[in-house]
């Protein structure tokens, strides 16, 4: 009988262990500046949605920067990547101190240092996220994402009310130099980490080109594409809670900056009861349910908020909501860790971050103009319904089953030696592949290469196409194109251990003595310029 891993296991690994504790210095900063932020707010406006924008100023960078975080962050050294992120929030965290104890903050000057504060972040969590895979075991990244939950809302319990005292005793400013300082902790520990990646002798990929190339491989990943909708559906209604608490703790409840302190620290003590059961619950139920649990949770808890005039009931609500927020969002990002091979998992990494922090923006904004119009009470009962509709969706497109796949390299590809000298950016390169398939074999033939087309296209092939022999009907070819040569070696490089099965389901079918005839071929203009009907001819102008 095998026993559950320890949740903790990944606090062994010295680099993770490091990173992971001055993680929670810097986290606990961020939360003490957020709570700095939003009173702040509270206090210089009396506008809701202004209120409620606090929110979506840390959210939205994260959605329209985050891909380009991704490309950067498998096409860098990642660690650098994140030093570079953290310098430039000590710097911009310094300016918004700064900025405060002089009193030069407008409503707008504040959210604008917010975003700013959001744009490093946005930088730096795309190449955090792609590192504990470089840090851990494969086996051990569903604990070590779920730790990263459980080390943020260790310090979301208790954070938000030492921001709040910090607030009421010392003021915004002095929230936001904690913050300033906390960053400095995670800066030395990724100095002090001393990763070793394998050398990569391909160039590296232009941005624009990487960016397509995580779209394209997310795109043609259905189970991905699942994940990233259900993530932007949670985000859209679940941020309704953290948008609107501020107006909660000043209008329904009549508290201060403690009392909303204290209900952020109740929402991450029912995040750190979620973190710790979260393998407990992986045994036992399917990925869908625990998102359909999730999306239910968070529904009840959004409606008791809404309707509370009680503290004690309203933080009851917030452990629960806690909870469900981190069961759901651990599970999309580990599902999306393990369904992605290294050479774009910062890419898909970014995307699904893209999509449901793009909810949380949109949602800040919806559920801050309807509280500006109806009030937050409402506001928070109708997103409840809404997350049931997200249970709802459940039905039609479930979550994949979690497991693991072996992402590693194939590795079964070698470069053939050419005897036409060409250079790594010649091109365009035409690769067709002949097969000898058995009649009554063709249909298993056509269902095999439907998955072979989608794995050629996601890993980078262009105009794929499967043709018939007319006179030897036992002929069939393959064929599709890439930009240049390296392009076609770093497209054989991506295949996967887990695309191997259809790969040899192929070579079985295959019926000829020697095995699939690969032709590689560079494509050349043979028209005469002065036949070529697009040719433009010269014009002299003097």
């Amino acid at each position: 009988m095998s026993h559950p891993r320890s949740p903790l296991l990944p606090l062994r690994n010295e680099a993770y262990r490091r990173i992971w504790f001055a993680s929670i210095s810097s986290n606990l900063g961020g939360l003490i500046q957020g709570v700095g932020a939003a009173w702040m707010m509270a206090s210089i406006s009396t506008s809701e949605n202004m209120v409620a924008l606090v929110q979506a100023s840390n959210t939205a960078p994260i959605m329209l920067l985050s891909l380009i975080a991704g490309a950067i962050a498998d096409s860098f050294d990642r660690r650098r990547v994140m030093i570079g992120a953290q310098l430039f929030m000590i710097m911009v965290s310094a300016l918004l101190a700064l900025f405060a104890f002089l009193d030069l903050l407008s409503p707008w000057g504040l959210l604008g240092f917010t975003f700013l504060i959001g744009c490093g972040t946005a930088l730096n969590n795309p190449s955090w996220q792609a590192s504990i895979g470089d840090i851990v075991p494969r086996t051990d990244v569903p604990a070590a994402v779920s730790l990263n939950s459980m080390g943020f809302n260790i310090t979301r319990s208790v954070g938000p009310a030492i921001g709040g005292l910090i607030v009421a005793v010392a003021g915004a400013a002095a929230a936001f130099t904690v913050n300033t300082v906390s960053y400095f902790a995670l800066t030395y520990a990724l100095y002090r980490w001393k990763p070793e990646f394998p050398k990569n002798p391909l160039p590296r990929e232009q941005l624009g080109q990487a960016i397509f190339a995580g779209i394209r491989y997310v795109s043609m990943s259905p189970n991905l594409g699942k994940v990233l909708f259900r993530g932007f559906v949670f985000g859209l209604t679940a941020t309704a809670i953290m948008s609107l608490l501020p107006i909660v703790a000043r209008d329904q409840l009549n508290g201060g900056p403690l009392v909303f302190g204290g209900l952020l620290g109740a929402f991450g003590f029912g995040a750190i009861i979620g973190a710790l059961n979260n393998q407990r619950l992986r045994d036992l139920l399917s990925s869908e349910d625990i998102v359909r649990v999730s999306f239910a949770g968070f529904a009840v808890a959004a409606a008791m908020t809404g309707v509370s005039s009680s503290v004690w009931l309203t933080a009851a609500a917030l452990v629960l909501a806690g909870a469900c927020w981190v069961l759901a969002l651990s599970l999309f990002n580990t599902v999306v860790q393990l369904s992605t091979p290294r050479w774009v998992v910062g890419r898909s990494l970014s995307l699904y971050q893209t999509a449901t922090f793009g909810g949380m923006a949109l949602g800040s904004w919806l559920w801050g103009s309807i509280a500006e119009s109806h009030g937050s009470g409402q506001a928070l009962v109708a997103s409840s319904f809404l997350m049931i509709a997200g249970l709802l969706i459940g039905y039609f497109l479930p979550m994949p089953a979690f497991k693991t796949l072996d992402l590693d390299p194939l590795n079964r590809f070698a470069e053939p030696a050419l005897r036409l000298d060409i250079r790594p950016r010649s091109g365009p390169i035409v690769v067709q592949v002949d097969f000898e398939i058995d009649d009554a074999d063709v249909s298993e033939f056509l269902h095999v290469m439907t998955e072979r087309r989608r794995i050629r296209i996601r890993d980078g092939a262009r105009n794929w196409a499967l043709m018939r022999d007319l006179e030897n009907p036992d002929l069939w070819t393959e064929t599709y194109h890439v930009a240049t040569w390296v392009d076609y070696v770093r497209h054989n490089q991506r295949r996967t251990k887990a695309d191997a099965e259809i790969t040899d389901r192929l070579r079985d079918l295959h019926r000829g003595k020697e095995p699939p005839r690969v032709h590689r071929m560079i494509e050349r203009q043979a028209i005469p310029p002065s036949d070529d009907v697009f040719h433009q001819p010269h014009i002299d102008h003097h």
